[in-house]
């Protein structure tokens, strides 16, 4: 089952790979990955969309939490969540398709970035169940190239980020940094 998994990290060289790696290190397959720094420049939001088994859900968010690096990982798969993606499509077709493709695509909520002799350049956002639908039509109507971006997360229940900071530990004669998860 996919697993919807916001996560705040600082903002540092390595702390996508310690997320990603822990993701398969233990075999899981990430189908989305999407990051980039919030209004704190210090800070990074990722948002994966990774296919693990029910049970173990909780079980990836503890680790995510014990992670250098992370300040708080939050499972939005079954909370009240907004999900989006966008898909540009590049779309060759006759020129008497093109009234029908511009219509279809102001269905879905598109819009024409690139016009060319050839045909159009589209962007659409929304849910990822209405993109796949949204290629199929424009498929239907010629040539298509397609890139997607991963799924972007947000919560939509009121709690307030519990976001802590590293935490120095002193263990013999080592320093290491540990973040706590917040309680």
């Amino acid at each position: 089952m996919l697993q919807v998994i916001s996560v705040h990290l600082e903002n540092k060289p390595g702390a996508l790979m310690r997320v990603t790696g822990l993701l398969s290190q233990r075999g899981y397959n990430i189908e989305s990955l999407t990051v980039a720094r919030t209004l704190d420049p210090a800070l990074s939001r990722m948002t994966i969309v990774v296919d693990v088994d029910p049970v173990l859900r909780q079980q990836v968010i503890k680790q995510m939490n014990r992670l250098v690096n992370v300040l708080q990982a939050v499972d939005l798969t079954e909370c009240p969540a907004v999900m989006r993606e966008l898909v540009l499509v590049r779309i060759r077709t006759p020129q008497e398709s093109r009234t029908a493709v511009l219509k279809e695509a102001e269905i879905f909520g598109g819009r024409v970035v690139d016009s060319s002799v050839e045909g159009y350049a589209i962007e659409v956002t929304g849910a990822p169940e209405k993109l796949d639908e949204f290629v199929d039509v424009m498929g239907s109507y010629g040539e298509i190239d397609v890139t997607r971006s991963g799924t972007l997360a947000i919560a939509l229940d009121a709690k307030k980020l519990r976001l802590q900071p590293p935490v120095l530990t002193r263990t013999g004669a080592q320093e290491e940094m540990v973040i706590e998860p917040p309680v």
